[in-house]
């Protein structure tokens, strides 16, 4: 036998590659499904929408809440620190000393420092006729002529106390003070310890003092002649360097009380903004839970959908595995018809929660922040989420055999 002749009785067929699906033929085998059904498939991806967009919404809300927190901060300040009779744990507290501001302005870091003391026996109403016992929760107190640059406090209508007005019958209501006296402009006169005072201002709310809010503020001069005020402040308000914040508050209370420094309760402001802060984070953590729960349902509700495709499209499948379409293509399919089922409601919940981030920041006054990473997360959850629903319907459909797809 000839050499040519055995090379050819040798010969052997070239292997075949295995067949591939390109890219576009995928998505375009896996959305096939979605556009005969158009409304299943909103109505399905909606469930993985109203999820995603749940929890962009929550943390986005969360983080604009926060970035407000801080420009709110940013513009009142950290560093004021307030300084008051702390409670005894047996006796009597003792007092604040008269001149407890000139013995904090004496210590190394200290800008600004004021003093407020509550008048308990001296009450505001709006008129003569008003029921004495019905207070209103309102505070008559005296208050220095610097307090309201201390506590970066701003007049709302009318004006400030001065030297003149502090020393007659005249009042600075807050802001709460005002409205439930029904007070809404300077040259109201009210009811204050048995006599007429007249308005000559009216506060906005001061964050970082709320207790100025329900006060009617007058001047020490006045306080002392006419209401036996006997100079002992009942809180201290101090402005501190901002690099000096620590060190300063180890300092105010044996600077107060030598004798007694623990009777000296000191505390800032500012850290109770950040505690309500920190609340909020938690209630947001909890809000995330009920999102990541309604993700949950939208999956269910994507793997309920492809089961039933799958039944449904029994003979599409036969048919394909009959034409030469291989179990690896079936499987393919429907797991991407499953993607693209959930990077819908994924793409659509993250625009949604976007929006809402949006318009509850704008609602609150709050710069809106969305994290990129919010976005990214989220949409990548819900092909996670995808890919697990469709899993199960994909190797279910590449499972049917073709005869048996044929004859249901």
């Amino acid at each position: 036998m000839s050499a040519s002749r055995l090379r050819r009785s040798t010969h052997q067929p070239p292997a075949t590659a295995p067949s591939r699906l390109r890219p576009d033929d995928l998505l375009a085998l896996g959305s096939s499904g979605l556009r005969a059904k158009p409304a299943r498939a909103i109505l399905s991806a909606l469930g993985i929408a109203i999820g995603v967009a749940a929890m962009v919404a929550v943390l986005g809300i969360s983080a604009s809440s926060q970035a407000g927190l801080n420009a709110r901060l940013a513009a009142l300040g950290t560093n004021l620190l307030t300084a008051t009779v702390a409670p005894p744990s047996s006796g009597d507290p003792i007092p604040l000393p008269v001149n407890a501001t000139d013995r904090l302005a004496r210590l190394p870091g200290i800008e600004d420092t004021s003093a407020i003391a509550d008048l308990p026996d001296v009450h505001v109403y709006r008129s003569s006729y008003s029921d004495p016992d019905r207070t209103g929760g309102l505070t008559v107190t005296a208050a220095e002529l610097n307090l309201l640059d201390t506590v970066a406090g701003s007049v709302r209508a009318g004006g400030w106390l001065n030297r003149t007005t502090a020393a007659f019958p005249t009042t600075v209501l807050g802001a709460t003070a005002a409205m439930r006296l029904g007070v809404t402009e300077p040259g109201t006169l009210v009811w204050l310890g048995g006599q007429n005072a007249m308005v000559v201002g009216i506060l906005d709310p001061v964050p970082l003092a709320p207790e100025l809010d329900v006060a009617a503020l007058i001047g020490v001069p006045v306080a002392t002649v006419e209401h036996a005020f006997a100079g002992n402040p009942t809180k201290l308000y101090q402005r501190v360097d901002d690099s000096a914040v620590e060190q300063v508050r180890t300092l105010i209370g044996p600077a107060v009380q030598p004798a007694a420094p623990a009777a000296v309760a000191v505390s800032r402001p500012s850290d109770a903004l950040a505690a309500i802060n920190a609340v909020d984070e938690s209630f947001t953590g909890m809000l995330v839970g009920i999102g990541s729960i309604a993700l949950l349902v939208g999956a269910i509700g994507v793997a309920n959908t492809m089961v039933i495709s799958v039944i449904e499209r029994r003979r599409e499948i036969g048919l394909r595995r009959a034409l030469g379409a291989t179990r690896r293509h079936i499987r393919l399919q429907f797991l991407t018809e499953a993607l693209v089922l959930s990077a819908m409601g994924g793409v659509a919940g993250a625009g949604i929660g976007y929006l809402v981030t949006w318009g509850v920041a704008l609602a609150s006054g709050w710069p809106p922040v969305v994290p990129p990473l919010v976005l990214i997360v989220g949409a990548a959850s819900t092909l996670v989420v995808g890919a697990v629903a469709g899993l199960y319907p994909a190797i279910r459909a590449a499972r049917t055999p073709p005869t048996a797809a044929l004859n249901s």
